[in-house]
């Protein structure tokens, strides 16, 4: 009886080591912080029970013993509570950290597409139309704010017609209901610095002897004035051999220029227009503009550090918009002659 009663306290004695030794590794596994060196996101597909989420997260390498995720989460009654969408998990999130964020119904962002080549009062109208800020507060955080990136180092876009002009990258962004101007200004100068401050962009824009900025400028030209690569290519080639021969072509003469200066857009520029009083305006001034005058596509940039080599030094847009190049200025006026005699027929 002594005997039975002995191995009886035995067991007992074992189970409670076990339960506590159990106990103990849930714990410390729990309040163990999630095992990344990187903000890590997760995507949890709608109707994911607590296996299929302690699985994703398993492949994440957030946790290591999906078992222990589950017995928490059951215990606390969190089946059937996931919700779905794509959660960002930072290094040292524990268990509780990850249910709460699991668990929570994740506020909706929105989507907006800033097309190339539109300006800066025109992606405004953009991110007011779909709700994200209003117009002037994005404009203000473009000509007032002020941002730390190496490549708007010596810019002076505080003094351009709108701040940033050239440099809030058109795409595709993904924003929060409460982002506010800012937000979406530093969104725009991330993305710009992604895919256009690269090595291969800053070797080239130096070995043609432009600054980045200058090349911006150029871009912005280049994307106002044509609509196709291969007339990317040559317009930009256009603006470089004009640049290049300042004694013999001081002015740039891009009417695009002019119309950005007035803030208007015109087929056909009058004489008196080309004498509109503005640093952005070509006809006038030597050289580039004050600033850029659009937001270029990263084609038209490119366009600038590898134009299509030629001999033009003018071209023409016909009615419909079909660039007419010419190596010589009386070639140019016979072009402007025959075009616009047949305007719009």
């Amino acid at each position: 009886m002594k005997r039975q009663r002995k191995i009886a306290l035995l067991v007992l004695l074992c189970l409670c080591v076990l339960i506590g030794t159990v106990c103990g590794f849930l714990g410390y596994e729990m309040k163990r912080g999630a095992r990344l060196s990187e903000e890590t996101p997760v995507t949890i597909p709608s109707g994911a029970g607590t296996a299929e989420v302690a699985a994703i997260l398993e492949e994440e390498n957030i946790i290591r013993y999906p078992l222990v995720f589950q017995i928490a989460a059951k215990w606390q009654g969190l089946d059937g509570q996931w919700q779905k969408g794509t959660f960002s998990v930072e290094p040292g999130q524990d268990y509780d950290d990850l249910f709460r964020l699991l668990t929570t119904p994740q506020t909706a962002s929105v989507k907006v597409t800033i097309p190339e080549g539109k300006q800066a009062k025109q992606i405004g109208a953009i991110l007011e139309e779909a709700g994200i800020c209003s117009a002037e507060d994005f404009l203000n955080a473009s000509t007032y704010g002020v941002y730390d990136y190496d490549f708007l180092e010596g810019v002076s876009y505080q003094d351009r017609i709108s701040g940033l002009e050239g440099y809030l990258f058109p795409d595709t962004y993904f924003f929060e209901p409460d982002a506010d101007g800012e937000d979406v200004v530093h969104a725009m100068l991330q993305r710009f610095q992604e895919l256009v401050v690269t090595e291969e962009i800053l070797t080239r824009a130096e070995e043609i002897g432009y600054t980045l900025d200058e090349v911006v400028i150029l871009g912005s030209m280049v994307e106002s004035e044509a609509t196709t690569t291969e007339d990317r290519k040559l317009v930009a080639g256009v603006f470089l051999n004009r640049l290049a021969h300042p004694d013999l072509f001081p002015r740039l003469q891009s009417c695009v220029t002019v119309e950005y200066a007035m803030g208007i857009k015109k087929q056909v520029l009058s004489l008196e227009d080309t004498k509109y009083d503005s640093p952005y305006n070509t006809y006038q001034n030597p050289g580039l503009p004050y600033g850029p005058i659009c937001c270029p596509s990263l084609e038209s940039i490119e366009a600038v550090l590898w134009p299509t080599e030629s001999n033009y030094y003018y071209f023409q847009s016909d009615d419909k918009g079909k660039l007419h190049f010419a190596e010589t200025f009386e070639e140019h006026a016979a072009i402007q002659e025959e075009l616009h005699a047949n305007w719009g027929s």
